[in-house]
């Protein structure tokens, strides 16, 4: 499988296994029966409530106007779950793959937003041909989306060894302090242990500093500690403490 070597903004190395065509290809085709659900069960709504025949007694201005109402979730499908479910959807949950940054990052919107408007010609221009050609050419497994949006499409299978990485060792007793640290991944938490793991080892303080405001800014969390270094262990610890007890 295709692994990815990915240099964050830290200047840490962080290796992934890109997605297979085949794992890419079941998520669709899980997300395409999905979306057949949601138009037979809709469809089969509008008809014993007798909708459909209100509808069509429309002018066709109107009809394209409501329908286009009715089945704009299959239009804004991927966008709309990738976003709230941080680069996944139904197919990719099952299949275990998710969208990130290719600096290691989580996706964001505009991510999904690009990755959704090269979908219409990639999917529905060629029936998926020209996405699963790219795919194929890529060197990491990339579709012209992802490309664009400077992503890739990962599998998570290998997810026990990234939990593994960021564990760390505290007492029964321990009382966090900054609950916010929720809103950090365990991506987000690995990226964050071994940069600054480096970053003492080589004495390289102003990346503490750096990695610091950066957490700040991302999670809201006012930091209750003079010390930088002492910060980032506490909110290693905390993570672990509120991840250990969900």
């Amino acid at each position: 499988m295709t692994q990815l070597s990915i240099n964050t903004t830290q200047n840490v190395n962080i290796n992934f296994t890109a997605a297979s065509v085949g794992d890419r290809i079941f998520a669709q085709l899980l997300d395409i029966l999905v979306m057949i659900a949601y138009v037979v069960v809709i469809g089969f709504f509008l008809d014993i409530t007798g909708l459909t025949t209100t509808i069509e007694a429309m002018d066709d201005w109107s009809i394209m106007a409501v329908y286009g109402i009715i089945y704009s979730p299959i239009m804004f499908y991927t966008i709309v779950q990738e976003s709230l479910w941080e680069g996944q959807t139904i197919g990719k949950r099952i299949m275990k793959t998710k969208v990130i940054k290719l600096d290691g990052y989580q996706a964001g919107f505009g991510d999904y937003l690009v990755r959704w408007l090269f979908r219409l010609v990639e999917v529905f221009i060629g029936n998926g041909i020209i996405g699963l050609i790219t795919i194929i050419a890529s060197q990491k497994n990339q579709r012209l989306g992802d490309m664009a949006a400077g992503t890739a499409v990962i599998t998570l299978k290998n997810k026990v060894n990234i939990n593994h990485t960021i564990i760390q060792d505290i007492n029964s007793d321990y009382v966090p302090t900054y609950p916010l640290v929720i809103k950090l991944s365990d991506n987000d938490v690995r990226i964050i242990k071994e940069t600054f793991e480096t970053a003492i080892t080589t004495r390289d303080y102003a990346t503490i500093i750096k990695l610091r405001e950066k957490v700040l800014s991302v999670t809201g969390i006012k930091n209750q500690s003079g010390n930088d270094q002492d910060f980032i262990r506490t909110l290693l610890k905390d993570y672990n403490y509120y991840t250990q007890n969900m």
